[in-house]
């Protein structure tokens, strides 16, 4: 995030039009794996800000690595999402109106092989728990469940 570092240096906590992606794991059981989140303790989903001269794909892919060491396979493009309901505001401050390209991925690898991709972060949900969750994320689920459904 070293590009985004550098810009809140200038500009202090105002809000700044973040671009990046996020990566729908879903496995064989039709479950979506989402991730436990640090900062605020919410499930959302794998991804991150966009750094200069990536694609919206190239970050997709780099943040599903990093933060699971899965390397995805075959992947496709749900949705763009932005607008008022993808600003957020960091416990710390910063403000950010997010506009996040959203990939779903049905083929994936681990690297390496033996690193499990549960633990207390990592957590795969079907449907019916994603609707229970607290999660950052409210505006994917309701056409990603009408996409599963389909």
């Amino acid at each position: 995030m070293g590009y985004i570092l550098d810009l809140r240096q200038i500009v202090g906590s105002r809000p700044l039009i973040m671009a990046g992606a996020c990566m729908i794991v879903v496995n064989k059981q039709n479950e979506i794996l989402l991730q436990l989140r640090e900062d605020n303790g919410l499930w959302g989903l794998l991804g991150g800000s966009l750094e200069p001269g990536e694609s919206m794909e190239e970050v997709a892919r780099r943040e599903l690595f990093e933060e699971t060491g899965l390397h995805a396979g075959n992947i496709t493009l749900f949705n763009v999402f932005s607008g008022k309901e993808l600003y957020y505001q960091y416990p710390h401050g910063d403000e950010v109106y997010n506009v996040v390209a959203a990939y779903i991925c049905h083929e994936y690898k681990i690297s390496p092989p033996d690193k499990p991709i549960i633990d207390n972060y990592l957590k795969m949900f079907g449907e019916s728990s994603l609707r229970k969750k607290s999660m950052m994320e409210q505006c994917w689920l309701t056409p990603l469940i009408q996409v599963k459904s389909n």
